[in-house]
């Protein structure tokens, strides 16, 4: 590396411990330098080697890494009265990031519902499809109300009678015919499925029905 490019190297990590007033590792500095200055981790390191030896920067060993920070020598004291004052701003202006980050997702919801619903056009025209659907099906309902061929409660009970009859029926066939296979079955040399073939019976299962409730 040239003599300028690690004066430059040395000058924008100074700069940038000095600003930033923070401990950081060597890497952590090469990360955050990277994509403005793109130096690699042995300049970054080579840097902040000679600004600890010369005082410019202050160095701590933590377990194997080390970390380095600015030297505090360079910045004024400051008083409980100041330091006060400062804690107050702090807490102030975190209750005030607090109100502008709950106001910037209140405005993010505003925003998602209003992109999601219909725009004035798109609502007119869903109303001219559903009262036109109204319409047809109040028509439909007229006719229904007017038409001669409703059944009565009585016929309706009746249709109701005669089916729980059938399907009564329909389970007392289909027991005895299941307990009569089943005797024949018991001397039957083959299969079910071949005595059904050979006989020609078919189940309903064939059919895909099953018997009705009742």
């Amino acid at each position: 590396m040239s003599k300028a490019k690690e004066a430059t190297a040395s000058t924008v990590v100074l700069n940038y411990l000095n600003v930033q007033n923070r401990p950081y590792s060597a890497q952590d500095i090469t990360a955050n330098l990277q994509r403005e200055h793109a130096f690699g981790k042995t300049a970054v390191i080579k840097a902040l080697e000679q600004l600890a030896e010369d005082g410019s920067i202050k160095e701590k060993l933590y377990g194997k890494q080390k970390v380095y920070f600015a030297n505090q020598e360079q910045f004024s004291a400051v008083s409980e009265e100041q330091l006060k004052i400062l804690d107050e701003k702090v807490i102030q202006l975190s209750q005030d990031l607090q109100k502008n980050q709950q106001a910037c997702r209140d405005l993010d919801t505003d925003f998602r519902s209003l992109s999601s619903a219909m725009t004035t056009k798109e609502a007119e025209s869903v109303a001219v499809d559903l009262k036109e659907e109204c319409r047809i099906l109040q028509e439909r309902l007229d006719k229904i109300h007017e038409s001669s061929s409703n059944i009565t409660t009585v016929e309706k009970e009746e249709v109701y009678a005669h089916q729980k009859k059938y399907v009564m029926a329909w389970r007392k066939r289909k027991r005895m015919a299941t307990d009569l296979i089943g005797a024949i079955l018991e001397g039957y040399p083959k299969t079910k499925k071949q005595f059904f073939e050979e006989v020609g019976i078919e189940t309903d299962e064939d059919h895909k029905v099953t018997v009705p409730d009742i």
